[in-house]
């Protein structure tokens, strides 16, 4: 390669790179995370972001570093999973937009599309905290700039990029005391410093002919598909179609509203240039030849749902009714014989009974995701489009899918309202305060103060030993956690559900409801909820099985 230019050829190495080093890594991103509960994702979800945005890339056949900096830009809005992952996307959005004009970039157009994507993210963060990746990517921005400023080729300011990251990495303690504590350095700021590690690797390598053992294919997911769910009852539209257009000043709306005729759970996303269409049909062929209008189409998929149905269904009769879990996302799409309501409701959540739950409560869509498996952006507009309603409310469920959940609302014709439920029994109290005579806005209002009148907890386990908040945890220590703090610990889950409800239970107290997960009996379940009646006579109590992981009890006051 040259020191003076960057290929479009020599940009899709830096990301293949620096996707594979990630790969690599993103167990010791993981293990990063402070708190020692089974959430430490950043790595897992900075991977799949990162994947997400290289099968678009590779689909991708113009050499352009504009088209690849779309690509990466549009793969990864799509399949951000988790905070550290939406984040991520927004750094890449805004390194496309850098990356906008150029068929090949210069040293200070590349560092200036560094700083372009810096700006973008900290516009997406409602409430930016120093010390986190936001932090270093500022500094891996600035010292880019500084270099390509005084002349430097593009191997010394993407290595300028690099140094300037782990210095602040390495600064992280300093500016949020709970990672001095902890004794590790921000888990997403160091998934950022892996992917300039590969990066630099990749402009190395290059320039010595060496083929690094990185340069192979990382482990990509699959795909995220859409199980159907047994009681979805007759399939209006049989064919799950999608297809990329590329062209020359889309107009996305206009082909919403073409394509609108042709069936139903559309998605049109992306850019002027790069659009990607989603739409459940049964006429494929219309739909290609509307998109063909706009430009040419790649990657075309065309899936019939209702064989797809029939042998789930078969597969499921042939194991006793028993339903085994892939790990793919699933969508329960709602039965269309029932009533309609104002506002459709989709919700997020893990566990055969917190299903049953939800969907008891009025959920027209229940994803299937939660602590340790953040749905994507992607998943979330999936769900919010297969809700039969222009109107839509979403409880995500949990703080880390909050930010993809807002990125969803973007991505939608819909209009829809994020109810900014944290856990699972927020999203059950907003549930139950809704009202189908009552508008978006209102019914919002109303489920936000509802979840925030009930006082919630969980029970848990340690998945390393540290040092935190002044508790020091060892692995397997059973945890109880209320918000984003360590409340209790013990070595048995009702010890520490009886520490729980003491801290949480006072005598304005009326109700308390616990949520049982997989690795709790229902002999085990009973008996504390009989433990929760001795200690606290005046409240009422119920126990329901949720089947979560993980977590061995959910629990609500009010």
């Amino acid at each position: 390669m040259t020191t003076d230019r960057l290929s479009g050829e020599m940009l899709r190495r830096l990301f293949l790179v620096a996707a594979a080093e990630l790969e690599e890594n993103r167990s010791a991103v993981d293990a990063l995370n402070v708190f020692p509960v089974p959430d430490g994702d950043t790595g897992t979800n900075m991977n799949l972001t990162m994947q997400a945005a290289i099968r678009e890339m590779a689909k991708c056949q113009d050499d352009k570093a504009a088209e690849i900096g779309k690509a990466i830009a549009l793969g990864s809005l799509m399949g951000a999973r988790g905070n550290s992952g939406v984040i991520l996307s927004q750094l890449f959005r805004g390194i496309g937009r850098g990356f906008e004009g150029h068929d090949d970039l210069s040293a200070l157009d590349f560092a200036q599309a560094l700083q372009s994507g810096v700006e973008t993210a900290y516009k997406a963060v409602m409430r930016p905290v120093e010390g986190t990746i936001l932090t270093v990517a500022r500094e891996m921005a600035r010292s880019a700039i500084r270099a390509a400023r005084g002349g430097s080729s593009i191997p010394d300011v993407l290595l300028a990029a690099k140094t300037g990251a782990e210095v602040a990495l390495a600064r992280t303690p300093d500016l949020l005391p709970v990672l001095k504590q902890a004794g590790v350095v921000d888990a997403g700021g160091k998934g950022l410093v892996v992917i300039l590690k590969g990066m630099v690797q990749a402009i190395d390598t290059a320039e010595t002919g060496a083929d690094p053992l990185h340069l192979a294919p990382a482990t990509v997911e699959p795909e995220e598909r859409f199980r159907i769910d047994e009681d979805l009852g007759e399939i209006t539209y049989a064919y799950d179609t999608q297809v990329l257009v590329r062209g020359s000043g889309l107009d996305l709306d206009r082909l919403r509203d073409q394509l609108g005729q042709f069936g139903d759970s559309m998605l049109v996303v992306g850019t002027l240039e790069l659009a990607k269409v989603h739409i459940h049909t049964n006429n494929p062929g219309l739909v290609l030849e509307a998109c063909l209008g706009y430009g040419t189409l790649t990657d075309i998929t065309v899936e019939n749902m209702r064989e797809q149905y029939e042998a789930i269904r078969q597969s499921r009769a042939a194991g006793n009714g028993e339903s085994h879990d892939d790990g793919l996302a699933v969508v329960a799409v709602p039965d269309p014989d029932q009533p309609q309501k104002q506002v459709g409701i989709v919700t997020v959540a893990v566990g055969d009974g917190l299903d049953r739950i939800f969907r008891s409560l009025g959920a027209d869509v229940v994803i299937n995701g939660g602590q340790t498996m953040n749905p994507s952006t992607e998943e979330l507009v999936r769900g919010i489009e297969a809700a039969t309603r222009d109107e839509v409310m979403l409880l995500p469920n949990n703080s880390n899918i909050l930010m993809a959940a807002r990125q969803a609302v973007e991505l939608t014709q819909k209009k829809v309202a994020v109810v900014p439920s944290r856990n699972i029994p927020q999203g059950i109290s907003a549930l139950l305060a809704y009202n189908p005579q009552n508008d978006l806005e209102a019914n919002k209002s109303r489920m936000t103060q509802a979840m925030e009148e009930i006082r919630t907890g969980e029970i848990t386990y340690a998945v390393r030993s540290t040092r935190y908040n002044g508790w020091d945890i060892a692995e397997g220590d059973i945890l109880a956690i209320v918000g984003d703090e360590i409340q209790a610990t013990g070595s048995d889950p009702l010890t520490v559900l009886e520490k729980l409800l003491a801290s949480l239970v006072d005598q304005d107290s009326e109700f308390v409801t616990l949520l049982y997960g997989s690795d709790v009996t229902d002999e085990q379940a009973e008996a504390a909820a009989e433990m929760v009646r001795d200690r606290h006579p005046n409240v009422e109590v119920e126990c329901h099985r949720g089947g979560q992981p993980l977590f061995y009890y959910l629990v609500s006051v009010e």
